[in-house]
């Protein structure tokens, strides 16, 4: 059975407002959470990004039992990897191992902000394979040195980590990235229902280990109202990953969404409150061999709504897919 999830988006939604909205999806019977962690919004009508890390703490204190992931953070620039190890190790004792750390390799978006430029994709693979590397050393428990091309270590040790290591998922969007979750990682993370991605990472040594996707809807019983507030939140998102991960900043995003029209976001993204819509979406990560999916309601005014909807309609129509 696919596990459903809760993405809380910070791009959208202020910080108190983002604990609120993940005790409700407990509360509503989700089976777990992401939140995003970015420096900027994608567009600027978002309006906000909060530090996602001081969020998720007040998270684990906040709910009980649900369990909850990065989706995702970047270790090669904007952080430290021996740092982000920290903050994850502390997550996992936080929350009584609730937390799954999910990484990826970044955006110009977001890690331009060091003033370190930005590496083309082969270097950014190269130094995110590093950083996986001293992460995964630190969470043994033991004094961590290491030399790479792009990141020393120098007798670094963590002291408050959970009695399991913190499970990590990767992100990918190719061959190299996907190949990089089948060995290091504990998950494989999409944003596309690719089973060509998904047969690669079970080919490569990941079989057996799950698989987190991610849709966005935009629920309201006014399909009109749906479509436009999908239009003008998330256009940004039909530019693919080659160009979403390179442009670096909510104006650039802007200037190329200004040629999106709202038929290119419904192709993608379910608007209206047609739960059978929103489980044909979903099947399509599942056909393709994803067993967890998140749902991003677009909207930060509209969560309320949205979650009283998915614990009615939507949950239980979506638990009787395989």
């Amino acid at each position: 059975m696919v596990q459903i999830g809760y993405s809380l988006m910070c791009e959208q939604t202020p910080p108190k407002r983002l604990v609120e909205d993940a005790v409700a999806a407990e509360r509503a019977g989700f089976d777990y959470e992401t939140i995003s962690d970015h420096y900027f919004p994608w567009l600027e009508d978002m309006g906000h990004s909060p530090y996602a890390w001081s969020v998720l703490g007040a998270v684990a204190n906040a709910t009980e039992h649900i369990p909850f992931m990065t989706y995702v953070t970047c270790p090669i620039m904007r952080y430290h990897p021996a740092v982000v190890a920290q903050k994850a190790a502390t997550m996992g004792a936080l929350s009584d191992e609730r937390f799954t750390l999910g990484l990826g390799a970044g955006e110009h978006l977001n890690e331009h902000v060091v003033g370190r430029g930005w590496p083309p994709v082969n270097i950014r693979h190269e130094m995110f394979g590093e950083a996986i590397e001293i992460i995964q050393a630190l969470f043994g428990g033991e004094y961590v040195s290491y030399r790479g091309d792009h990141f020393t270590i120098d007798s670094a040790k963590l002291y408050d980590l959970p009695a399991e290591p913190v499970p990590v998922g990767i992100a990918a969007s190719g061959a190299q990235s996907v190949d990089l979750a089948a060995e290091y990682g504990d998950a494989l993370i999409a944003v596309q229902p690719d089973a060509d991605l998904v047969s690669r990472f079970h080919a490569t040594g990941g079989a057996g280990k799950p698989v987190y996707g991610q849709l966005a809807v935009s629920y309201d019983t006014d399909v009109q109202a749906a479509t436009e507030r999908a239009h003008r939140l998330w256009k940004w998102f039909s530019a693919g990953w080659k160009v979403l991960s390179e442009l670096p900043g909510p104006v650039n995003f802007e200037a190329y969404a200004q040629f999106v029209r709202p038929e290119d976001v419904t192709k993608n993204v379910p608007c209206g409150s047609d739960v059978d819509a929103v489980v044909r979406a979903v099947k399509e990560f599942t056909d393709a061999g994803f067993t967890h999916v998140a749902l991003v309601q677009i909207g930060a005014d509209h969560q309320h709504e949205f979650l009283a909807w998915a614990e009615k309609e939507l949950l239980p129509a979506l638990r009787d897919l395989s």
